[in-house]
Formats: structure tokens, C-alpha cells, sequence
């Protein structure tokens, strides 16, 4: 397995949207592993395509404790939303930056398993959260996108100088990034 790159934001490749995928054969399969173990190396709970520049609509998640529970969502689409509630988010993407996000705690949606199966399901609480945070990244948007202008101009400008200090890193406020 390899360690994908991940990209930080401001980095406008964050802004691609994710294809459709067609074709469920090996090589989709190793680029899944792969981002899963990216993911838990950065000690994230999810992880989109996008984010290591694959413009694909495919994500990894675990949000079990134990990190022993991987889902792996090819072209998810949440179709029904219900509870708004008010979350504190981190990103992979924008480490070590926490704001608030408006988001909906039950959500049904349906997805392609690894092999080409179509599923439909629903997911409530963190998982709900999750799954609408990597939707967001692979129709290009961030959780900074919810957040005032001039929040997210300070967030890209920090990571910008810590990129070229070489000091980028996850400063954990809470014990997860999406």
C-alpha cells in the first residue's frame, strides 16, 4: 500500500469535482486501500478522491473506535436530510483548523460497495456528519466554505506560511479530522 499525498487548502486542486466511476476492477480497489491507509496514518476519519487529487467520487471512512470498521463509498449520494445540528469540524485538508458546520444528523443515501453493488442505507451522528463532509469535498467544496470570508482567508494564509516553513501539522483540538 502507498501513502497518498494530501492536499492543503488554499490548493485549488480541492476545488475539482469527482467523476462518476464506471469501471469497479483492481486498480480501484488498491487506490481504496491506499486512501484508507493515508487516512489512518493522518489519523483522520474520512478521506475523498479529491483530496489526494484523484477526481474520482469515491471516500474512505472509520469512525469506529477501535478503527477496525472501514467504509468505502464509490458515487455516494445522500438523497433525504433530517435534524440540523451544529458540528465542529477539522479537514485532513486543513489541518489544525476547527470551525463550526451546519449540517443534518440523519441522512439517507445510497452508494456502490468496492465491487459494483448498489446500496442504500442511512447513518445518524458522526457518521451522518462525515459522509456530508466528503460529499461536500467531492463536489469540490470545504468546510471553510461555511465559514466567513475573512476566517477563511486567515486559515489559508496560516497554512500557507506553516507550508513554507515546512511545519504543517495536525494540532488536535478534537480527537478526529474529517
Amino acid at each position: 500500500m502507498t501513502i497518498l499525498n494530501i492536499l492543503h487548502f488554499p490548493d485549488n486542486k480541492l476545488r475539482q469535482k469527482g467523476a462518476n466511476i464506471e469501471i469497479f476492477d483492481e486498480k480501484l480497489k488498491e487506490i481504496a486501500q491506499d486512501m484508507l491507509q493515508t487516512m489512518y496514518e493522518a489519523k483522520g476519519i474520512g478521506l475523498a478522491a479529491v483530496q489526494v487529487n484523484l477526481p474520482i467520487r469515491l471516500i474512505t471512512i472509520d469512525v469506529s473506535e477501535k478503527r477496525d470498521q472501514p467504509l468505502i463509498l464509490v458515487n455516494p449520494v445522500i438523497f433525504k436530510r433530517d435534524e440540523k445540528i451544529t458540528f465542529e469540524e477539522g479537514c485532513l485538508s486543513v489541518p489544525g483548523f476547527y470551525e463550526k458546520v451546519e449540517r443534518y444528523n440523519k441522512i439517507d443515501y445510497s452508494f456502490f460497495d468496492i465491487d459494483g453493488v448498489e446500496h442504500i442505507s442511512n447513518a445518524d451522528g458522526l457518521l451522518s456528519v462525515c459522509i456530508q463532509h466528503e460529499i461536500d469535498h467531492l463536489d469540490g467544496k470545504l468546510f471553510v466554505d461555511y465559514i466567513s470570508n475573512m476566517k477563511r482567508d486567515r486559515i489559508a494564509k496560516k497554512i500557507k506560511k506553516h507550508e513554507l516553513q515546512g511545519t504543517v501539522e495536525q494540532r488536535k483540538k478534537v480527537p478526529y479530522s474529517i
